[in-house]
């Protein structure tokens, strides 16, 4: 038995569009319940619309970053099967800008916190025989840390860290955790706003890509869903996330696939491993 059942519930963050919305379509065409919370009030009409899921389909306006949101969807929503904590931005800005920080910190970060300790309790009191599943979406950047948005880094590399905590303390429930790491995607973050005519690019995958993806590995009972694209492939994401783990081991200096006293032996060692 699957968490991907008629009649269970999903919660699912950022769903109003991207990878959120298409995992709410995937939901629904498995005639679960679905709830979906954004801060996005455009982007939440437009799901609306573009999720025909009649009384199964419900819609909450909600800012991830503040408990007192999480209380009151919580309140709404009840206990829940599949939760996905997917919201996130991917503001850029630099040192000294506490704005930027905090953004980022705020969705990214403490949107994950938050629904964990309004969530994980629930899953962990109820003890069900019938499969529940938590998925939260990182980033490549938060396992390989290339350089230029040190803020968007570091929360998705604490949400890794919190994602691999959560799967060790529920290994003997029911209930499985799954980090979802998206490749390229066309979504919002690159250019993809909603009612926008904006075309993918060829090397992007579209969110139901992804969203195909991950299914086919949480069926598996993966932890780890490190996507490809058209772009790049399994072989060179896990290269490059062999390299950024060999600073440590090795070491070299901090990002130093970047640095260009290490770019001759990383672009070797990129050519040459073997995986």
């Amino acid at each position: 038995m699957s968490v991907f059942r008629t009649n269970s519930t999903a919660l699912i963050t950022g769903g109003a569009s991207g990878i959120g919305l298409a995992v709410a379509q995937l939901c629904l065409k498995q005639g679960m319940r679905v709830a979906v919370a954004d801060f996005n009030s455009t982007t939440l009409g437009l799901a609306k619309k573009t999720l025909d899921g009649g009384d199964n389909a419900k819609f909450y306006n909600v800012d991830v970053s503040k408990e007192e949101d999480w209380k009151g969807l919580r309140e709404k929503v009840g206990d829940v099967d599949f939760l996905m904590l997917n919201a996130g931005v991917g503001t850029k800005g630099t040192w000294g800008d506490a704005e930027y920080m905090m953004k980022i910190f705020n969705t990214n970060l403490f949107g994950v916190t938050n629904g964990l300790n309004t969530y994980v309790p629930s899953f962990l009191a109820r003890r069900s025989t019938t499969p529940s599943a938590i998925v939260i979406t990182g980033s490549k950047q938060g396992i390989t840390n290339p350089p230029g948005n040190a803020a968007y880094n570091a929360s998705k590399a604490a949400v890794k860290s919190l994602a691999e905590h959560l799967s060790f303390d529920l290994k003997d429930t029911n209930t499985s955790v799954h980090l979802l790491v998206p490749g390229w995607t066309f979504t919002g973050l690159s250019g993809n706003t909603p009612g926008s005519n904006t075309t993918k690019p060829n090397g992007a995958w579209h969110a139901s890509q992804v969203v195909d993806y991950m299914y086919q590995k949480m069926q598996d009972g993966k932890f780890y869903i490190i996507c490809p694209d058209d772009d790049v492939s399994e072989a060179t994401d896990k290269k490059r996330m062999l390299w950024t783990v060999g600073d440590v081991v090795e070491g070299r200096q901090p990002l130093s696939r970047w640095r260009e006293e290490y770019k001759s032996e990383a672009e070797k060692w990129m050519k040459e491993k073997q995986v």
